[in-house]
């Protein structure tokens, strides 16, 4: 009698893994071939400024009068200002001030906008119409002639550069808050309704936990996208405040107040390595920065086709 021995083994389905968002963005964005040279980009420019100095010697330069707007040379590659100090070293100092004040400005902005947008949306009611009409007050104020207006007031107080720094930080973050708030108070208000802040409510959770637990996280690809493009513009309104003479003042450099050393025809013609670095520079690190923000916006879009 022959007897066929037969072994059951369950096959294993094939079930595929999820992919988280993040996950799912790095993918996308690793595609995009722009948003990564502008990453790239963005921290070689963070790097030259911050580690660059290091491994100058014409950090602590002062006044020389012997090497006055001297052209680009094998000591100095790209030149001396009328001061005789080095412009490469400048430049990198300079890249200190205006990067920290863009990341730093869109830092508070993202924090105030978020928090009162979130709050708006949760609460509505007499909370909503308080929040968004302040909003709607400063959105319908230019922001760079009111810019040009609190730095004014600022060099008649003939307040320290030192402390220009941080208050020039608090000014744009005061204009940029607005137009993220009202972005966020849209998010919230719609996902207010979902049902996993049903189950939050019926938990018992406080109003704290839902706002910063569970709303702004789900919101937070929107907050990531706007606030890269935020740094971009807070840098351009710090380099117009500085050209003017109403933001960052010299002693301390930043890119604006680099291209106002160049502000007269003899420097703009003869004496180009005064004011094409830094407005480089700005014009670069701006682009980057925008790239990497459409990058990323296109990455976190759901929309978005594989």
């Amino acid at each position: 009698m022959e007897t066929s021995l037969v072994t059951d083994q369950p096959q294993k389905d094939a079930v595929s893994k999820p992919i988280s968002l993040w996950k799912q963005t790095y993918m996308r964005l690793r595609k995009n071939k722009l948003a990564i040279s502008g990453l790239f980009f963005l921290l070689a420019m963070i790097a030259f400024s911050f580690i660059g100095p290091l491994f100058s010697p014409y950090v602590n330069s002062t006044v020389n009068v012997n090497l006055m707007n001297h052209p680009p040379s094998a000591e100095h590659w790209l030149g001396t200002d009328k001061y005789g100090r080095d412009v490469l070293t400048r430049l990198m100092l300079a890249g200190q001030i205006s990067l920290t004040v863009g990341i730093a400005s869109m830092v508070l902005s993202v924090l105030i906008g978020s928090v009162l947008g979130a709050v708006a949306g949760f609460y509505r009611g007499i909370i909503d119409q308080v929040l968004m009409r302040l909003a709607d007050i400063l959105m319908s104020i230019p922001g760079l002639p009111l810019l040009l207006i609190m730095g004014a007031i600022l060099s008649e107080w003939k307040t320290p550069s030192e402390y220009r720094i941080y208050i020039i930080m608090l000014m744009l973050s005061l204009i940029g808050w607005p137009g993220l708030a009202r972005l966020v108070r849209g998010q919230v208000l719609s996902l207010r309704e979902q049902p996993f802040i049903q189950a939050a409510q019926i938990l018992g959770l406080s109003d704290k936990r839902k706002i910063f637990y569970h709303l702004i996280p789900n919101i937070f690809p929107l907050l990531l996208v706007v606030a890269t493009l935020n740094v971009a513009g807070a840098i351009l309104s710090e380099s117009a405040l500085s050209y003017l003479g109403l933001g960052v003042t010299p002693p301390t450099p930043s890119w604006g107040n680099m291209i106002d050393a160049a502000n007269n025809l003899v420097d703009f013609k003869k004496r180009p390595w005064l004011w094409i670095p830094p407005g480089a520079a700005i014009f670069l690190t701006v682009i980057s920065i925008n790239l990497l923000g459409d990058g990323l916006r296109d990455a976190l879009d759901p929309k978005m086709k594989r």
